[in-house]
């Protein structure tokens, strides 16, 4: 017996140490009466199973202009096929909002096959053809056949996936691309990260090979050049609206506008 109650002894000693009570304190802090218990995310994204942020359709659904904008940080990422991922940080966009909109391919509310996809729920991919040859990727926003165009993207993962993408689908003789010359365009960037018309209509919250995810870094407004669009021809007013934007100082960026940057400045 003696024995025993030694042993009882010895139990409700070490019952009463004070590791005990530094783990009820974390439970007791992570359980405190009122409090929101779920793990503290942003809206715009949700922690997936494979670990990794992605952008969701809260993020997606926002007006054009607003979107194009909040865009500039966030990072396109492709998996290729072969299981490899292309990395991008988004430095330019341009918004086209449809309606009265004469440089969209939307304007007059009008839609066609080609275009359906400017009118599908916002994070959906507008791909289309120019010159027979090359391609450019859009994501759809909130109003009526409204479009953001990714103009330029800073590569970030998969250089080397991305310079033979970019070997093969040029014509000219082959050189050896330098970082910035990767993706400093709308059908540079698409060749870059291997896009083609196979892209039109999905999802960018749902598709297995391309989506989203939130840079670390997000830009302010003074960091945000607003200027005219790229290569819109003669479109009256709308070809002076300041409907691009870019990354001030990024050297990614395809065209940079010194007058508007040295107003900026100023």
């Amino acid at each position: 017996m003696p024995r025993k109650r030694k042993l009882l002894a010895q139990l409700s000693a070490l019952q009463n140490t004070s590791s005990f009570p530094q783990i009820n304190a974390v439970e007791q802090l992570n359980t405190t009466p009122g409090a929101d218990s779920s793990p503290k995310s942003s809206k715009y994204f949700m922690i997936e199973k494979k670990n990794s942020p992605q952008l969701q359709e809260d993020f997606f659904n926002q007006p054009c202009v607003s979107l194009a904008k909040s865009f500039l940080g966030q990072i396109l990422v492709r998996k290729l096929p072969d299981g490899r991922e292309l990395w991008g940080r988004i430095v330019e966009t341009e918004a086209y909002l449809g309606g009265e909109d004469e440089a969209s391919h939307s304007k007059g509310g009008k839609q066609t096959q080609r275009n359906a996809a400017m009118f599908m729920k916002p994070g959906t991919l507008y791909v289309y053809q120019i010159y027979g040859i090359y391609f450019c990727m859009n994501v759809s926003s909130q109003g009526e056949g409204a479009a953001v165009l990714l103009r330029s993207l800073e590569p970030l993962q998969g250089l080397d996936a991305m310079r033979e993408l970019r070997s093969t689908s040029r014509k000219a003789p082959s050189r050896l691309l330098k970082d910035w010359q990767l993706c400093n365009g709308p059908s540079k960037l698409c060749q870059a990260f291997g896009i083609d018309k196979a892209f039109d209509q999905r999802d960018l919250t749902q598709d297995a090979a391309i989506w989203m995810v939130p840079g670390q870094d997000p830009p302010g407004e003074q960091d945000v050049v607003a200027t005219t669009r790229i290569g819109i021809g003669n479109r009256g007013e709308w070809a002076q609206k300041p409907l691009r934007f870019y990354l001030r100082g990024n050297r990614f960026v395809s065209v940079v506008d010194k007058k508007i940057e040295r107003e900026m400045a100023a």
